[in-house]
C-alpha cells in the first residue's frame, strides 16, 4: 500500500467516523444546507426534535421550521445572510414540529467555506423548551417574591403608623363623649362636635384599612356561609352601585363554609364593587359569584371558596396592575379615592389564609377572584347581642398612654363604672392582690417585659373567675387570642365599650 493510498483509507476512515457520529446525536439535530438554505443531511437527532425522516426532508428548504410569522418577515435568509457576513448566526426563538406543535429552540449557523467560496452551512438545534420554562417559573417566583417582600415592607410601615394614629383617634373619640355632655342646646357646639365625630369614624375606618393591608388588624373570624352573607349585603351593594349600573349574581347556594371576620368581608365586597362601578363611567354590569374551587398541587388540600367580582369596564393597563394593592396607589381624580380600598381586599384575604387574583383586559374589564380555605364543620347561628351596655362596679384599667388613659377613663364612668388606672403588667398584678378589682381592662400593647395578653394569662392562672377585656389597635399577637380572651378594637365609642363589658362571663 503507497503512502497516498493509506492517506486516503484515513480520511475515508475519519470522514466515516464523522458522519456515523453526526449521525447517532439525538440530543440535537445537526444537518447541513446548501448556500441557498435546501437541507442536505440529517441526523437521527432531527427527526426525533423535529419528527421528519430524512426522506421527508431531505431537498427542502430549512425555513419550514420557522414559524409563519417568521417566514413572512424574512427571518430564515436574515439568519443566512448574518451567518455569512458575521461568521456565525446564534438566536434562540420558535420552531415549528412536522405536526405543527411549537418548541422553543436554541439555533447556531456556522458558514462553510471551501477555497474561499461558501459551499453551505452548518447547522445545529437543540430542543430547550424545559429549561426555557424552568427559568420563567424561577422568574415569576424572584418577582412574586420580590412583590411580598415589597408588601411585607409596606405592611410594617402602614401597621407602625395605624397603631399611633389610632391611639390618637382613641383620644379624640373618647373626648367627644365628654364633650357632648356639656354643650347643652348649643346648636353651633353640636355640628362642632359632630363634624368631630364624623371625622374621626372617617380616620378609624382609614386606619381599619391599613391595618386589613398589613395584616395587623385584630379580627373577629366566624365560620359563615358564603353566599348567605352576600345576600345578606344585597341591598348595600345594590345602593352602592347607582343607576347606570347592573348587579348580577352567580352565587352558588352549595358553597363551603369558610372562617372570616364578617366585617372585613363585607368591607372588601364593598370596595371592589365601588372600584367596579368607578371603572364604568357609562355603565356595565358587576358580577358577583362563589363557587367552591379545587387547586390541584395546593399543599393546604386545595378546597377553597371563590368569591369573584367582574365588571365590564375600561380595563386596568399591564403597567398599573403591579401596583393596585399598594397603599394609597389610586387611578381615580383627586378627591375620588384613598387609594385603600383594594389594599383593605388584599389584606383581608391574606389574613384569612387565602389569595387574591386579578384578571384584566383593557376595553374588556376586570374580575378579581378571592380564594378562601374551605372549613369542613357547618356555620353556626349568630347569637344576639347583648342590649344594656350599662354596667357597675371597679375596672383595672390598664394603659401606658396617659391621654388614651383618660379617654377611656372617661367612659367608663359614663358607664357607671369606678376607675382604678395603672400603667403596665407588674402594677396591675400588685393592685389585683390588693383585692377590690371586679374585671380587667388592658391595652395589648404595653412596655415591659409582659404585655397584655401575658398579663391576662397571668391572671387567668391566679384569678380564673375575673373577667377580662383586651384592648388593642394592632397586635401581632392578637390572633393567639382568640377563643381565649374578648377583643375591643381601638378607636371603640361608648357603646361597643359598654357592649363588649356587658358580654363578659361574670
Amino acid at each position: 500500500m503507497t503512502k497516498n493510498d493509506k492517506q486516503q483509507r484515513d480520511l475515508f476512515e475519519s470522514e466515516r467516523s464523522f458522519r456515523l457520529l453526526v449521525e447517532g446525536v439525538v440530543d440535537y439535530a445537526l444537518y447541513m444546507l446548501d448556500p441557498t438554505g435546501i437541507i442536505t443531511s440529517w441526523n437521527i437527532g432531527g427527526q426525533r426534535i423535529k419528527g421528519y425522516s430524512p426522506d421527508e426532508i431531505l431537498g427542502q428548504h430549512f425555513s419550514r421550521f420557522y414559524t409563519e410569522a417568521d417566514r413572512v418577515n424574512g427571518k430564515p435568509a436574515r439568519a443566512l445572510k448574518i451567518a455569512t457576513e458575521q461568521g456565525r448566526y446564534e438566536e434562540e426563538g420558535w420552531r415549528v414540529r412536522k405536526d405543527g406543535s411549537f418548541f422553543w429552540a436554541s439555533v447556531i449557523i456556522d458558514p462553510i467555506s471551501e477555497g474561499g467560496q461558501l459551499v453551505g452551512f452548518a447547522k445545529i438545534t437543540r430542543d430547550i423548551t424545559e429549561r426555557r420554562e424552568a427559568q420563567l417559573r424561577l422568574e415569576q417566583m424572584q418577582k412574586q417574591l420580590a412583590e411580598s417582600q415589597k408588601l411585607d415592607a409596606l405592611g410594617q410601615l402602614t401597621g407602625g403608623v395605624a397603631h399611633d394614629f389610632n391611639n390618637l383617634l382613641m383620644i379624640v373619640s373618647g373626648s367627644i363623649h365628654t364633650l357632648k355632655r356639656g354643650i347643652g342646646d348649643d346648636a353651633r357646639l353640636q355640628r362642632a362636635v359632630a363634624a368631630i365625630e364624623s371625622a374621626t369614624r372617617r380616620g378609624a375606618a382609614l386606619t381599619s384599612q391599613l391595618l386589613t393591608f398589613a395584616r395587623r388588624q385584630s379580627v373577629n373570624p366566624q365560620l359563615i356561609d358564603i353566599a348567605e352573607r352576600i345576600e345578606a349585603v344585597r341591598d348595600v351593594l345594590e345602593t352602592g352601585v347607582g343607576d347606570t349600573v347592573r348587579l348580577s349574581f352567580e352565587v352558588n347556594p352549595g358553597t363551603w363554609p369558610v372562617t372570616v371576620d364578617v366585617a372585613e368581608l363585607e368591607t372588601a365586597l364593598v370596595n371592589l364593587v365601588i372600584n367596579a362601578r368607578d371603572a364604568m363611567p357609562d355603565g356595565g354590569t358587576v358580577t358577583i359569584g362563589a363557587h367552591n374551587a379545587t387547586v390541584s398541587g395546593d399543599p393546604d388540600g386545595g378546597e377553597y371558596v371563590a368569591i369573584s367580582v367582574a365588571d365590564t369596564g375600561t380595563g386596568i393597563a399591564p403597567d398599573v396592575l403591579d401596583k393596585i394593592f399598594d397603599p394609597f396607589f389610586t387611578t381615580k381624580p383627586f378627591g375620588k379615592g384613598t387609594g385603600l380600598g383594594l389594599s383593605q381586599v388584599h389584606g383581608f384575604t391574606h389574613q384569612a389564609g387565602g389569595t387574591v387574583m386579578v384578571h384584566s383586559e383593557l376595553g374588556t374589564g376586570t374580575k378579581v377572584v378571592i380564594l378562601l380555605p374551605r372549613e369542613r364543620a357547618p356555620p353556626q347561628a349568630p347569637t344576639a347581642e347583648t342590649a344594656d351596655s350599662s354596667g357597675s362596679g371597679t375596672v383595672l384599667l390598664v394603659e401606658d398612654n396617659p391621654d388614651v388613659a383618660a379617654a377611656s377613663t372617661s367612659l367608663l364612668e359614663q358607664l357607671g363604672y369606678s376607675v382604678r388606672r395603672v400603667a403596665d403588667a407588674d402594677e396591675a398584678l400588685r393592685e389585683v392582690e390588693r383585692d377590690g378589682v371586679d374585671l380587667v381592662f388592658s391595652d395589648i400593647v404595653m412596655p415591659g417585659k409582659m404585655d397584655g395578653l401575658g398579663l391576662a394569662r397571668r391572671l387567668r392562672e391566679i384569678r380564673p373567675n375575673l373577667p377580662i377585656l383586651l384592648a388593642t389597635g394592632y397586635s401581632d399577637v392578637a390572633a393567639s387570642v382568640r377563643g381565649d380572651f374578648s377583643i375591643l378594637r381601638k378607636p371603640y365609642e361608648i357603646h361597643q365599650l359598654g357592649q363588649a363589658l356587658a358580654k363578659l362571663p361574670r
